[in-house]
């Protein structure tokens, strides 16, 4: 579904994406994880048309939409959610859905009718009339969530979706995530919940200074001596998986 290529992004003389690669399959949950600064969320803007990339390639559903600006690659099929939360928060909760679904339904009813099935799919249908300024942190996570949905993507890009949650709501949030792939819609997240990482993700990629150090299953990854050296700085010895997770949950 989406292939990425020898991305490269250079901000002055700082390369945050260097000649990085991987492949997010049909109907997947992909995470792309990695030390704060490694490049994570510049590499999501690269890839959703945010920033334009100084060298790479990529590829949507075998189409190459490098450069495109933002509302075609959204139209084809790739939105992103955002770490810090924006909504419109003089609008309500079902406004600010409705936004996002008239990029699929110009008509009025059709889009109102359609934010409220994304609202109930993220468990934030008895808020629709709530102010968004009114909402809690969790809150406003959903209503992130609700408005990407809410374009009937293909491809959804989560960037660290759970952050600033206690752990009940990321339990809900992981049930959320699960819903919306069994749904249909392909997932690639960035996420420092290691936890929540480890039970979604069928495949891991790991960034490091802007360069993809490993790849993997969770198990494959956590225990990769170059993901350790990474988290927990070089020389040091594997610990069991439960130590990495814990490492980096911190």
């Amino acid at each position: 579904m989406l292939k990425v290529t020898g991305l490269t992004k250079i901000f002055g003389g700082l390369r945050a994406v260097d000649d990085a690669s991987l492949n997010v399959h049909e109907g997947r949950i992909v995470a792309l994880i990695g030390p704060n600064g490694a490049g994570k969320t510049t590499m999501f803007a690269c890839i959703a048309g945010f920033h334009p990339v100084n060298s790479g390639r990529v590829e949507l559903l075998g189409q190459d939409i490098t450069g495109w600006p933002v509302h075609r690659i959204a139209r084809a099929g790739m939105v992103r959610t955002f770490q810090i939360t924006q909504p419109f928060a003089k609008l309500t909760v079902h406004e600010n859905i409705a936004v996002g679904a008239y990029q699929k339904f110009p008509d009025r009813h059709q889009a109102w009718d359609h934010a409220r099935a994304i609202a109930r799919q993220v468990g934030m249908e008895p808020m629709l009339a709530q102010p968004a300024a009114d909402l809690t942190v969790a809150g406003r996570k959903r209503l992130e969530l609700a408005r990407a949905l809410a374009t009937s993507p293909r491809l959804l890009l989560l960037d660290e979706v759970m952050a600033g949650l206690n752990p009940s709501e990321i339990l809900e949030i992981i049930a959320i995530i699960r819903k919306i792939r069994d749904s249909g819609v392909t997932v690639l997240l960035i996420e420092h919940v290691m936890h929540a990482v480890m039970s979604l993700s069928d495949h891991i990629y790991v960034l490091s200074y802007g360069k993809i150090i490993a790849e993997g299953t969770p198990l494959q990854v956590v225990n990769n001596q170059a993901v350790v050296e990474a988290y927990l700085g070089r020389g040091s010895t594997t610990p069991p998986m439960e130590d990495v997770v814990g490492a980096t949950h911190a």
